[in-house]
């Protein structure tokens, strides 16, 4: 055998032992007449001594970073321990050794703290995942990943592998296209997640499913998005939304427990979609801090129940506030001393163009009771308190204000918020926050088009209240300034989304099970019925058969494992992840094919200049 103990195994009650290790040499350092050499596996590093006699046999043959070596020795006490690594207190003394197979030298070194970029890395990354860091993140996502399937078995969920070659159909991204050669011009899409076969399964019976599963979106890039992902993707019958929100806040709770070793005992948040994005700017809202907006000027959008406090800011002449669609304000805690230096920076953050802002209005609420503004020429100081108290600001605060648009307004204010939550430090990596946002809008308004979108998918179904609206209604917008006088404007859906420390981790709804209502979704969306029939009919006819009521959830497992891993890429948690170009520089892919290939295809390259 190659090996009796793995390099991160042996201990002091090992003494004197004879053992056999294999592994990688991480370093080689020679003293005179001995010579030493951390040898690694996956499991650690184990210290060897090479004794006079052997060091003679390493002259004739050096051995160098990376070489596999196998070696047979005693375990013995080391005279100089070594606190920092398990096996510290421990050598083994070499009596016999074998090099396996030699090794060019590394282009960046096997640590921790690697000398490589990120593309050099990528380009080798078999040898980054021999380093520790790399290491221990799959090993935290394996932890995961068991601790997800061993709940989801103790709670009579079934394992069920669904297809990836599958029909193009619209789920909010571009399909990956696979061309077909045996139906020469017809194409399978690679699915952008099972949810049509989750429900299909819920008709045949399967009343609890799951799959950790490989989804496929051809979309812009970013840190948390890769072309192909893993999603959780659960499904259950005869449920309500209650019973799927319980279910899975046991599931990420027993995940907290098994990888994290956290007891997540308190009682998981709720908030309704409008108050999110009302109090924090996005439907994912961070709630490990406070600073929540203040609206001081409503926008005339979907905000129906909320309050507008135009009076705080009107009248002042300040063209700045009049103009704009909304004004929107935080108050950052035990900031009123900033100097003028420090205001100008965050000024200079947000005109940014990927925050886009033009400027920012300031508001010291002093320590000794003063007020002091950047537009204190406009508003008094009783009018400057008014403000500052309606935004919660207490003394010893900075008031940030905002102004302009209220898509741009509102989600630069959502960033600055963040921002200034990390600059201060309330954004602890050790520290999390579940929240389930609920009552979602059921549709959203493309008026390029001038027709109704699905917020998540066309599979949702609305709240059980608002059903007859969506069957007694048109969904025809007649007079598109109008859009949000229409009944299906204020059409809530049956979803929710699990977010923890301010990322979507988690989303689902109670799904749409009658075939009326489903045709009348896709009516709203702008099908008729001979598209219905062509991209759907499989699952209208289903829905026939005596579909039962159901719903489900799919988790962002890559995301998951990085907020786990305290870390802001999906990229370090997944083995051979691409780059932001969506290419795999290891195996330089995507790549072109060759001519006899597109003949089998019977396709012809035609690309546009």
């Amino acid at each position: 055998m190659y090996r009796s103990h793995t390099c991160g195994e042996l201990r002091i009650e090992h003494v004197n032992q004879t053992v056999a290790l294999a592994g990688w040499v991480q370093t080689v350092r020679k003293f005179g007449s001995i010579t030493f050499i951390d040898l690694r596996d996956r499991y650690g590093i184990t210290q060897l001594l090479f004794g006079e006699e052997l060091n003679k046999q390493l002259d004739e043959n050096p051995l160098g970073r990376e070489f596999v070596l196998q070696v047979t020795g005693i375990v013995t006490e080391r005279s100089n321990k070594n606190k920092n690594i398990p096996t510290g207190d421990i050598e083994l003394t070499v009596t016999a050794f074998t090099i396996l197979n030699k090794s060019e030298v590394p282009p960046f070194t096997i640590t921790d703290e690697t000398d490589g970029g990120d593309d050099l890395r990528m380009k080798y990354r078999y040898l980054d995942l021999r380093r520790n860091a790399v290491k221990k993140n799959l090993e935290l996502r394996y932890a995961v990943s068991r601790s997800t399937r061993n709940y989801l078995h103790e709670n009579n969920f079934m394992d069920i592998e669904t297809p990836f070659l599958i029909k193009s159909t619209p789920e909010g991204a571009r399909d990956f296209v696979v061309p077909s050669r045996m139906n020469p011009g017809q194409f399978y899409a690679l699915p952008q997640s099972p949810q049509t076969f989750k429900q299909l399964l819920m008709v045949s019976g399967y009343d609890r499913y799951y799959q950790i599963v490989k989804c496929f979106r051809d979309e812009d890039l970013r840190a948390d998005r890769q072309p192909e992902f893993t999603q959780i993707d659960c499904e259950m019958s005869f449920v309500e939304q209650e019973d799927i929100l319980n279910m899975f806040e046991g599931l990420v709770k027993r995940i907290f427990k098994d990888v994290k070793n956290i007891d997540y005992s308190e009682k998981v948040e709720r908030m309704t979609w409008e108050d999110a994005m009302w109090n924090y700017g996005n439907d994912k809202p961070d709630i490990r801090f406070g600073m929540p907006l203040l609206n001081i000027k409503k926008p005339a959008s979907v905000y129906v129940n909320k309050k507008d406090q135009s009076e705080l800011v009107g009248g002042a002449d300040f063209k700045v506030f009049d103009e704009a669609e909304t004004v929107i304000a935080i108050a950052v805690p035990g900031c009123s001393e900033y100097t003028r230096k420090q205001t100008d920076e965050i000024t200079e953050w947000v005109k940014r163009p990927q925050i886009g802002m033009k400027g920012l209005v300031f508001i010291k609420v002093n320590t000794d009771g003063t007020y002091k503004s950047s537009v204190d020429k406009f508003y008094s100081e009783e009018k400057l308190k008014a403000i500052a108290d309606a935004a919660g600001a207490k003394a010893g605060d900075l008031v940030l204000i905002l102004a302009g648009t209220e898509e741009r307004t509102r989600k630069a204010m959502s960033e600055l918020r963040l921002e200034m939550g990390k600059r201060l430090g309330m954004r602890k990596d050790n520290e999390f926050k579940l929240l389930w946002v609920l009552d979602f809008p059921l549709f959203e308004y493309a008026e390029e088009e001038n027709r109704w979108v699905a917020r998540h998918h066309p599979f949702t179904s609305p709240k059980p209240s608002d059903i007859a609206t969506m069957i007694n209604n048109s969904p025809v917008i007649t007079d598109a300034s109008k859009y949000l006088e229409h009944p299906y404007a204020n059409i809530k859906a049956n979803a929710y989304d699990l977010v923890l420390n301010g990322n979507e981790i988690g989303g689902g709804s109670i799904r749409i099970f009658q075939r009326q209502l489903q045709e009348k979704m896709f009516e709203a969306l702008g099908m008729d019925e001979a598209e219905q029939q062509h991209k759907f009919g499989f699952l209208l006819g289903a829905f026939e058969y005596g579909a039962p009521p159901h719903g489900g959830l799919a988790f962002g497992f890559d995301r998951l494992c990085a907020i786990l891993g305290g870390s802001e890429s999906i990229r370090d948690f997944i083995a051979f992840p691409k780059n932001n170009s969506g290419r795999d520089v290891m195996l330089d892919a995507p790549s072109s094919i060759d001519a006899k290939q597109f003949d089998e295809l019977q396709i012809k390259l035609d690309l546009k200049q």
